[in-house]
């Protein structure tokens, strides 16, 4: 089972507490799919959205194929995730009743499949924001100090 990590959103574990982890597919067109193993997809503004059954990606931007001119996809259009009802049911528990949010985390290839990874999240008071920098800091010092030793 082999896995390559195509893209990462990484502001998002600085932006939100991540309190659940699923693993979706993503329903592509023939460019998408294309585009993403060239690496040419955006992450960084994206959210899921869900309506009791079904989940979507909305505004993640998967850059044109240009190979595929005339048959091209709309960059920004929202694309379905396949998950289980079960999982559909737990997200939209949590949007609904406890004021979550669902971010995406990273998109990677997993056996020639186009896999997404998302999490329930709650977003992050400037205040935690100001204490995770800060634990940053005092760890990049000591690795510092460690190898000047």
């Amino acid at each position: 089972m082999s896995v390559k990590v195509i893209a990462r959103n990484r502001k998002a574990s600085f932006d939100f507490e991540l309190l659940d982890t699923f693993e979706a597919g993503i329903v592509l067109f023939g460019s998408e799919i294309k585009a993403i193993r060239a690496s040419q997809i955006s992450i960084k503004e994206a959210y899921v959205r869900t309506n009791g059954r079904e989940a979507w990606l909305v505004n993640s931007h998967i850059a044109p194929y240009h190979p595929a001119s005339r048959d091209n996809h709309e960059s920004t259009r929202e694309r379905k995730l396949l998950l289980h009802g079960r999982e559909i049911d737990t997200l939209w528990d949590s949007v609904k009743r406890k004021g979550l949010t669902i971010v995406p985390l990273r998109v990677y290839l997993k056996d020639g499949l186009a896999k997404i990874e998302i999490a329930v999240a709650r977003g992050k008071q400037k205040y935690d924001k100001r204490q995770a920098i800060k634990e940053r800091d005092i760890k990049r010092e000591m690795r510092r100090a460690l190898r000047e030793k």
